[in-house]
């Protein structure tokens, strides 16, 4: 057996056997299945040499992948690799996964999918050793597994990136929302791309010689798929963020640019590196990216944007020897057997040679017989592994079918329970609503009920005013007989309540007609009850319970209908008898109505009456509101005045102000006019409300004041144009503030009063405080701006040059060092590089902290604006981050003096103690405008004791360092005279005294400083 069927696997080398042809001299691409060559590839294309996978090993694995529809034979291969025990085993495994990915069937992504875990546990084996080919595998595998995951999340995305724009427009939609989030998906892709490449490069000299080496290409190799991907992915890139800056706003998307610009030059740089290199000219033709990023502010721009096509040169097939598993072959031998067949044909064969010959030959044809069988034997236990492998196969067919018609079933149950689970949700709504209409039912019973007591009122009061009537017609029949003299009147009085009664009857039988409707009415609205209790009954059958309810509830309607109807018929009767109490009525209604029209006379006196008390301190209010606008005028003119008087008082010339808190001031009272206008607009309204104005006045008087006294004290230390120019506006203002007050003194011109010229001066004392101001904060915007950010990244490129110094000096030191000198040198070197990394994140959190102060403090102003508006604190940013990367800086040289040993430890105790100083500058100035409830705060502060923390070990290194290597030899005294002992203490003393007085200069000269 040759070695290809040696590196198989031993479960699968039987399968391999059995595949083999039963002549000699078969090669690979004659005799043997697809499985076969797919397994024989992958063992020659994942191994331990450091040299790049051949394209025939890997073209032979994909066209596997499409012969199987999948990945299972490639996987099934790859679990039983020893991963862990090679990092160039791992890395061309990456680079054939990435491959396959890239170029196999689409089933490749689902079979990868299953085994994620054997990727991210590969990655993460070698992330934590320390091996430039582990580190790699790191990588490549975070690469692999963002690329898994995009696609499985993405379906319309092939592996291979190549899709229309209609597919991508379709895929990113309209909701911007989804197109936002593609967007930074396809930015975490290209990211780890990128990265894998900077790896890469950063580990090799890219030289045109070192190109060419094995080991090189090696790792070159599976750039040449990253190359193809960062194409696509740029080119989505820039259609999706074409497509949000026209749904969106520019300042939203700033993230956005800023990370497509790094992205962008990342790119330009590793496709410029790689058309460098003579590896990758043969082998794929590299776009050219234009010089400067799109423009996505400008919409016309995505006309000029180029999709960049990467060409992969077709070149001819490599030449594939024969790979033979079994060498029987008998050429040669051939000729020479000829030749002898003639010689011995002519001349005859030799003396005692043919009988050995034919002896060989027999035993020949016997072993090849033998291996025959053997052969046959191998192809019959093969075709019972392959039967056996398809039994498997067309089982776990029937199971992924059955699993089919479960998840079917499954989706129908679903269906059929959701069906359940409306028509139950419909019942329980019909319950709510027969429940409603019972319950506005009773309460229509409980109505009924109440009106028909009200009416048994009626009916007993009036039954006892009949009583009263008869007992009054009996009296006034006594009083007929007794006086015949009134029976002409009697009569009359007869008919007017003959006439009476029939009205009331009139009137009785019009309300019994009412009331006969409203029972019709009732006795309708209770069928239709019915019918809706009954229907809701029909719907709850399945609730007894509640039907056995409503049912009691309709009896109890029915017997309170049957009540109601006899009550009626009841009523009727006694509405009959009420005719006698016309007269009485009226009575009372003749009375009640000229009692109510005396009231009614009385209240309208009484309303006039408050109406003139309401008119008279309406009008005292209002001259109430204009006596305490007068007041506050009054003392407004006073503040001004005094201020005013200020301009030409000698004992003011002392008294001096900067031109900054004179800026403050004008501004404030510029401001306070804009509220004053409004007071005074409100006043003019309503003269009935004075507060407003009055607030405003006292206000605009006290700062207009403000700012005459301090432009007083300004000029005084102006020069001479500019201070005669102050104080004349000053005046100015002063001069039209008090005429706007006279106007508001007067009721007739209170109205016209207008503020335009008092807001002129205050803008020409803007202007002048503005010219006054040190040249030094005359700083445009953009300068200002610009400078906050040039500084900031001008600290974080020193830390990294600070960190990428450090490391230089720690590989020179284990070079050239050995022993304590090396192990001290470490430890200072260790404890300077973890300072300068907690100062980079430092920095990074200052940044973040003063884009959100700079965000939630400008307003609708732009970035400049804002930094010019607080210069002040802007110019402190600046000086801190200065100071940082200035610390920095001299850090890295004094270790470098230190560990050359051309300088001193307390140099880097210095600079230690100088770096803690400046970065908590740099936290104070970014403190003093930031919420306490920022949670970028809170990480600065973190931040900021992490440094201090650092700065201590460095110092406590250093020390410790220093007592390690200096040499604390013990004086020996016993040799020396008592006179060279005290001659000798005499000298330490004086130079001990020399050394304080020095080290107290110092202080002095450091103070000072």
């Amino acid at each position: 057996m040759c070695s290809e069927i040696q590196g198989i696997p031993q479960e699968h080398q039987h399968c391999t056997l059995g595949c083999l042809g039963s002549h000699g001299g078969l090669t690979m691409s004659d005799s043997l299945s697809p499985l076969l060559l797919q397994a024989i590839s992958i063992s020659k294309a994942i191994n331990t040499q450091e040299a790049p996978v051949k394209e025939k090993h890997a073209r032979r694995i994909i066209l596997g992948t499409h012969h199987e529809k999948g990945a299972f034979t490639f996987w099934s291969y790859a679990i039983g690799l020893p991963l862990p025990s090679s990092a160039i085993l791992s890395w061309k495994f990456c680079h054939v996964l990435h491959k396959v990915l890239r170029d196999g069937h689409p089933n490749v992504l689902q079979d990868c999918q299953r085994y994620r875990s054997n990727i991210r546990e590969t990655g993460d084996l070698w992330g934590h050793l320390h091996d430039r080919y582990g580190q790699l595998v790191s990588i490549y595998t975070r690469l692999l597994l963002t690329k898994i995951s995009f696609h499985v999340k993405h379906p319309e995305f092939p592996p291979g990136l190549e899709v229309s724009d209609e597919v991508l427009e379709k895929t990113a939609g309209t909701d911007v929302n989804n197109i936002f989030q593609l967007t930074v998906e396809l930015f975490d892709y290209l990211d780890c791309e990128l990265k894998l490449s900077e790896s890469v490069f950063r580990q090799l000299n890219t030289s045109m010689a070192v190109s060419q080496m094995s080991a090189v290409q090696c790792r070159l190799a599976p750039l040449i798929q990253v190359i193809q991907d960062c194409s696509h992915l740029y080119h989505y890139s820039v259609k999706l963020m074409f497509k949000l800056h026209s749904c969106l706003p520019a300042d939203t998307l700033q993230g956005h640019r800023d990370r497509f610009h790094e992205q962008f030059r990342s790119l330009k740089n590793f496709f410029k590196k790689a058309s460098d290199m003579l590896y990758f000219k043969r082998l794929i033709q590299i776009p050219r990216l234009p010089e400067s990023p799109p423009n996505f502010l400008r919409a016309s721009a995505l006309a000029e944007h180029v999709k960049p096509v990467v060409v992969i040169p077709e070149e001819a097939p490599e030449d594939e020897e024969p790979e033979n598993l079994i060498e029987i072959s008998t050429t040669s031998t051939t000729e020479p057997q000829i030749t002898s067949d003639l010689f011995e044909q002519t001349f005859g064969p030799p003396n005692g040679v043919w009988d050995d010959r034919d002896a060989q030959i027999e035993s020949l044809k016997k072993e090849v017989e033998t291996l025959r069988a053997e052969m046959e034997k191998i192809k019959l236990e093969a075709q019972r592994y392959i039967t056996q492998l398809k039994a498997q196969v067309n089982s776990l067919e029937g199971e992924v079918e059955e699993q089919r018609k479960q998840k079917q079933k499954a989706l129908v149950d679903n269906e059929q329970l959701r069906d359940e689970l409306e028509r139950l949700q419909r019942a329980k709504q019909d319950s709510d609503r027969s429940q409603r209409l019972c319950a506005e039912a009773e309460k229509k019973a409980s109505a009924t009920e109440i009106r028909y007591t009200k009416l048994k009122e009626k009916h007993s009061e009036l039954i006892n005013t009949h009583a009263e009537l008869l007992r009054k017609n009996a009296d006034t029949a006594k009083q007929l007989t007794v006086t015949q003299q009134s029976q002409e009147e009697v009569a009359r009085v007869k008919e007017q309540l003959a006439f009476q009664v029939e009205q009331v009857k009139r009137e009785a039988e019009m309300k019994l007609e009412d009331q006969s409707v409203q029972m019709e009415q009732l006795r309708q609205e209770l069928d239709a009850r019915r019918d809706e209790l009954e229907q809701a009954q029909r719907s709850l059958s399945h609730a007894k319970q509640a039907g056995v309810e409503l049912s009691a509830q309709l009896d109890a309607l029915h017997a309170e209908k049957e009540v109601l109807r006899r009550s009626v018929s009841e009523k009727e009767c006694e509405l009959l008898s009420t005719r006698g109490l016309v007269q009485e009525k009226e009575l009372q209604l003749s009375q009640e109505a000229d009692k109510a029209t005396r009231e009614i006379q009385e209240l309208q006196g009484r309303l006039l009456e408050k109406s003139n008390q309401e008119q008279s301190l309406q009008q005292k209010l209002l001259d109430e509101q204009f006596g305490i606008l007068q007041e506050t005028v009054r003392e407004a003119q006073a503040i001004l005045s005094d201020a005013m008087a200020k301009l030409d008082d000698p004992l003011h010339l002392r008294c001096t102000s900067s031109p900054d808190y004179l800026l403050s001031r004008a501004q404030a009272a510029l401001e306070s006019t804009d509220a004053l206008e409004k007071g005074h607009a409100q006043y003019v309204a309503s003269m009935a409300d004075a507060a407003g104005l009055v607030g405003a006045l006292a206000l605009f008087a006290h700062l207009t004041g403000d700012t005459i006294v301090n432009g007083s004290a300004t000029a005084h230390l102006a020069p001479t144009d500019h201070a005669d120019r102050l104080t004349e506006t000053c005046r100015e203002c002063g001069q039209r503030s008090l005429e706007y007050l006279e106007q508001l003194k007067d009721r007739q011109r209170l109205g016209s009063a207008q503020l335009g010229h008092v807001q002129g001066a205050l803008r020409g004392v803007l202007q002048l405080a503005q010219e006054l101001r040190p040249k030094s904060l005359d700083i445009k915007q953009e300068e200002l701006g610009d400078m906050v950010e040039k500084e900031m990244a001008s600290t974080s490129e020193a830390i990294e040059d600070a960190v990428r110094r450090i490391e230089e000096m720690m590989s020179q030191a284990r070079n050239e060092s050995s022993g304590v000198k090396l192990e001290v040198n470490e430890r200072i070197l260790n404890s300077c590089t973890d300072l300068m990394k907690a100062i980079r994140l430092l920095v990074t959190t200052s940044t973040n902290l003063q884009k959100e102060i700079v965000e939630s403090g400008r307003g609708a102003a732009t970035t400049q604006e804002f930094y010019a508006k607080n210069s002040r604190w802007t110019e402190g940013l600046i000086s801190a981050s200065k100071a940082v990367g200035w610390g920095a800086t001299q850090l890295v040289e004094s270790a470098d003096r230190v560990v050359l040993h051309t300088g001193k430890y307390e140099e880097l105790i210095v600079c230690s103690h100088e770096i803690a100083a400046s970065t908590a500058q740099l936290v104070a100035a970014s403190k003093v405008k930031a919420e306490k409830s920022s949670r970028n705060l809170a990480r600065l502060q973190e931040c900021s004791r992490n440094v201090n923390e650092m700065a201590a070990n460095v110092v406590a290194s250093t020390k410790s360092g220093q007592e390690q290597i200096e040499e604390k030899d013990t004086m020996d005294f016993s040799g020396m005279s008592l006179i060279k002992l005290k001659k000798e203490e005499m000298e330490t003393q004086v130079k001990v005294l020399e050394l304080e007085k020095r080290l107290e200069g110092e202080r002095v000269r450091l103070g000072e400083l």
